[in-house]
């Protein structure tokens, strides 16, 4: 379980087994399909990172959705999810389009990399801690092999931010003790444990159809920590807050 680059990882990731809960679900939800996608092929194996291997910012989720990233093969693709976290993107000029159907629909991310810290589509999108700390090193690596551009990371939901912590430590940045609490807006800087960049930590509501729908998170509170991220991570100039042109 060791790559010299994003692209090995990704490859690597793919062919993971190593929870059996978690195999069985996204093989069985593959079989069972929704009707919607009842003749559609899932891709029913671990989602990869999606997003050029020297970004600046990295947005970290939970785990793929089982009609979503599970069917599509691609993180927050094929689900209303995706639909929303690639609309805000793409208004601040961080997507080349507003929407996500598919892996061969022509997205390209600018400057974002986006994973999750549990590659594989959980019962009820609840995966165990147990899972969480057995997907970790995959996190890890992805993590070491973007430090020397990575600037930014956001985390969507209490969740990940529990997993993000510690691979953040184990890749190479100080985390403080105790460990900052998660909330939407929170804001972090962690020093490189090195003499490499600091990095800017930024916590946010998942944009879960839970928190989306109800109000939650709204549009402009998903952009408004995306933008912050995003000066931080020197991808848009302070103030800018237009599509791209």
């Amino acid at each position: 379980m060791t790559a010299n680059t994003i692209a090995e990882l990704d490859e690597q990731v793919c062919h993971c087994r190593a929870c059996p809960r978690l195999v069985q679900w996204r093989e069985e939800a593959a079989r069972v399909k929704r009707r919607a996608y009842a003749d559609r092929e899932y891709w029913a194996r671990p989602v990869p990172g999606f997003g050029p291997p020297d970004a600046a910012m990295l947005i970290v989720g939970l785990a793929p959705a089982a009609h979503g990233g599970n069917r599509t093969g691609r993180m927050f693709t094929g689900d209303r999810s995706g639909d929303f976290l690639y609309a805000a993107l793409h208004s601040l000029g961080l997507a080349s389009q507003a929407v996500s159907t598919h892996r061969g629909d022509g997205l390209e991310l600018r400057g974002v990399r986006v994973t999750q810290p549990v590659r594989c589509a959980p019962p009820a999108n609840k995966p165990t801690p147990e899972e969480r700390d057995t997907c970790r090193p995959w996190l890890v690596q992805e993590l070491r092999l973007l430090r020397p551009t990575l600037r930014s990371v956001v985390v969507l939901g209490a969740f990940g931010w529990q997993a993000a912590l510690p691979a953040l430590a184990a890749a190479g940045w100080a985390v403080p003790r105790p460990r900052p609490a998660f909330g939407h807006g929170a804001r972090v800087t962690l020093r490189a444990a090195d003499a490499g960049a600091p990095l800017d930590l930024f916590g946010c509501y998942h944009v879960s159809q839970q928190n989306t729908f109800t109000g939650r998170l709204t549009t402009d509170m998903l952009r408004e920590v995306l933008a912050s991220a995003a000066e931080a991570a020197g991808l848009r100039q302070p103030g800018w807050s237009g599509a791209p042109g």
